[in-house]
């Protein structure tokens, strides 16, 4: 039997979600202040959750792991 268990990690969690093909979703950043210099269009497009860059999906779904 393994004598240690990796815990997730609790603030990755809270940010990130896995979908049903294993993908990792994500929202876009710079979205919470300063808002009046940046365009309607661009607010729009930062609403939108967008997926996480293959790069970092390794990482992120050690991090993840429960």
């Amino acid at each position: 039997m393994a004598k240690n268990k990796m815990k997730s990690h609790r603030g990755a969690m809270k940010r990130f979600h896995i979908t049903g093909s294993g993908k990792i979703k994500r929202n876009k950043a710079y979205k919470s202040h300063i808002l009046n210099k940046k365009s309607a269009k661009r607010k729009r497009g930062l609403r939108q959750a967008t997926l996480l860059t293959s790069a970092d999906l390794k990482r992120m779904k050690r991090a993840m792991a429960k």
